[in-house]
């Protein structure tokens, strides 16, 4: 394997990619504890817990993610991240306050979804009592 000085890093979640670029390194935590990859780390696979991932690109710049329990995957000079929920904050300071909004929102989502099936479930019965009452 070549010497690199960056490497692609994935994030993908269920519905649509978090991100997708080059970082000259990255943190994060895993079920057995903290890490830190560099471009020419060793391969491995990892299973994340709900953490903070630190992507930290060309310049110093540092893209900062709240994400749920995933797998990460470092072969050759690609890192390929899987996990059900994510999010990106501007800053750490922020992320609490990001990952609070996005769980709202999620919520909400459930609730309208559960209302949705409650009535789907009410006009099936309704239907097969039908079904009984008829000659």
């Amino acid at each position: 394997m070549s010497m690199a000085r960056e490497m692609q890093v994935r994030i993908g979640l269920p519905d649509r990619t978090l991100f997708d670029g080059t970082a000259t390194q990255l943190g994060g935590v895993a079920a057995n504890g903290g890490f830190g990859i560099l471009p020419n780390h060793v391969d491995f696979v990892t299973a994340l817990v709900p953490a903070v991932l630190v992507i930290t690109q060309e310049g110093g710049t540092e893209r900062i993610f709240g994400v749920d329990d995933g797998v990460l995957v470092k072969k050759g000079h690609d890192v390929d991240i899987a996990v059900q929920r994510g999010v990106e904050a501007p800053d750490l300071a922020s992320l609490d306050a990001v990952v609070a909004g996005f769980f709202d929102t999620l919520e909400d989502e459930e609730r309208v979804a559960r209302a949705a099936l409650s009535r789907l479930e009410a006009d099936m019965v309704r239907r097969f009592a039908g079904l009984r009452t008829q000659p």
